[in-house]
């Protein structure tokens, strides 16, 4: 399939999933997505499923990888740091060679053709949970009995 094809069928499939043409065409809608993969440090990876956990992201893995096969260049956009499941690498060739080559010299070690997630898979860090009204209220509440 030719590469104005796959595109013409990439967007026809996201307007299917109810994503706006121009999101698909710029970097606007996945521009969390993006946002979250540089931060990924060198010779760490994560995987598509992970992503979208961390981001709550409606569709799932499958949504961040629409997002990654839509990653502009020139942006630095560490997309070779995001594998599949069991850390393997998804992408067809030539792309699936670049980032086993890229991920490589970052120094990631693989176990066969998949990499070795036990040692370089990235924990996000925490984020503190938003507190709701009513932990706020208990707050404020126990700061005036405090304050008596």
């Amino acid at each position: 399939m030719n590469v104005q094809l796959r595109h013409i069928v990439d967007l026809e499939v996201l307007a299917l999933l109810g994503i706006r043409g121009q999101m698909a065409k710029r970097s606007g809608g996945w521009d969390k997505v993006y946002n979250l993969v540089k931060r990924i440090p060198r010779g760490q990876v994560v995987t598509y499923g992970q992503l979208a956990k961390i981001l709550r992201l409606p569709g799932g893995a499958r949504r961040v990888g629409y997002a990654m096969a839509g990653c502009p260049s020139g942006q630095g956009i560490p997309w070779h740091r995001v594998v599949g499941e069991k850390g393997k690498i998804l992408p067809r060739e030539p792309y699936g060679s670049k980032q086993r080559r890229l991920l490589e010299s970052e120094g990631t070690q693989f176990s066969g053709m998949a990499v070795d997630l036990a040692a370089h898979q990235w924990r996000a860090p925490q984020t503190q949970p938003k507190t709701g009204v009513k932990q706020r209220r208990a707050k404020a509440h126990s700061r005036k009995r405090r304050a008596l």
